[in-house]
């Protein structure tokens, strides 16, 4: 007997998640399968908006494409594409807010535009919408409730793009790019303009690594207290993506601070013993962190707060696009107890 499309359909999301991020994908096997099956809808949607952007540098009309295929799911009417269709039923399920995928594709523009960030405030509102913007929309699939819990999950995603940009400095100098903050450079004695013409490693570009991982540490520290507000079910994965994104600092910081001469990596074995921890630990009890949002990711939890408070008070839609109800459906038949994935 064939697959049915629905399948297919999930099983190329998949596989996007599974070449694309490796740590996300370790993680995500932790997920309850009611969670893990939008998460990755999700990333297919982010992951192919990443690439219609990045390799569309020519085309000045590519965020335009995009803000259309947007506006198509938002109106229950996704065209063809299995990452349309897949973000839709997200989107719809979840009451995703637009805000936040369109917080998404700014983000990719300013990445396509060649946007550079002179202080550590500019670098946080580009992470808010890369990668803050994704924690906000994870945490509206968890049904995560209140402010402080909301907060804690965009300000993980931006921990998380922290370590990225301080892993890749090397790769992304060669590409022509700069996200280290340019004010940070400065004070170090270093010339950002001049160094990106010959981005060598050396103690001034080491110091400014280290300050980025610092900052990361410090937002992990606050962001992983808020996944005692998630669901029991789905503390683990949440917590392992967060340690073993943090871990690449670790790596970092063994090999010197040098992210110009190699990129770090951590290992299968490590992985699978920090996904053993986030397991135990998240057991544990801990209260959230009350401090306020992050400011440059306020605006991605006043969106959500709003979504919440609307579908609250909203029944539910009785009418929608008949091209996505198969995989709702799916979720529905997928999340059953005892079925396996």
């Amino acid at each position: 007997m064939s697959e049915s499309p629905a399948r297919i359909d999930l099983a190329a999301c998949e596989a996007l998640m599974r070449g694309g991020s490796k740590s996300f994908f370790a993680a995500s096997g932790l997920l309850p399968q009611r969670v893990r099956i939008p998460a990755i809808a999700l990333y297919a949607f982010c992951r192919m908006a990443d690439d219609a952007i990045d390799e569309g540098t020519e085309d000045p009309q590519a965020l335009a494409k995009l803000q259309r295929r947007l506006d198509a799911i938002y109106a229950g009417v996704p065209g063809d594409a299995v990452e349309d269709r897949a973000m839709a039923m997200v989107a719809h399920r979840y009451h995703i807010p637009r805000a936040l995928p369109d917080a998404l594709l700014e983000g990719f523009a300013w990445d396509a535009a060649g946007r550079s960030y002179d202080t550590p405030g500019e670098l946080h509102d580009y992470c808010a919408r890369v990668a803050g913007s994704v924690g906000a929309m994870m945490a509206m699939m968890m049904g995560v409730q209140g402010r402080h819990a909301l907060a804690r999950a965009c300000e993980l995603g931006n921990a998380m793009q922290l370590t990225n940009i301080a892993r890749d400095v090397g790769e992304d100098a060669r590409r022509g790019r700069l996200y280290l903050p340019r004010q940070w450079l400065r004070d170090a004695g270093v010339d950002p303009d001049e160094w990106l013409q010959r981005p060598v490693f050396n103690e001034a570009l080491a110091q400014v690594i280290g300050r980025l991982l610092l900052e990361a540490d410090a937002l992990y520290r606050r962001g992983s207290t808020g996944i005692a507000h998630l669901p029991r079910d789905c503390r683990s994965a949440i917590l392992a993506a967060a340690t073993i994104y943090a871990d690449i600092g670790r790596v970092i910081s063994d090999s010197g601070m040098d992210s110009i001469n190699q990129r770090a990596v951590v290992s299968s074995p490590r992985k699978l013993t920090l996904l053993c921890l986030a397991k135990a630990r998240a057991q544990l009890p801990q209260r959230c962190d009350t401090t306020a949002p992050l400011p440059a990711i306020g605006f991605l939890v006043d969106a959500c707060e709003q979504a919440q408070a609307l579908s609250a008070g909203a029944r539910p839609a009785r009418n929608f696009d008949e091209r996505c109800e198969w995989l709702i459906d799916l979720f529905e038949r997928l999340s059953a107890p005892g079925r396996p994935m």
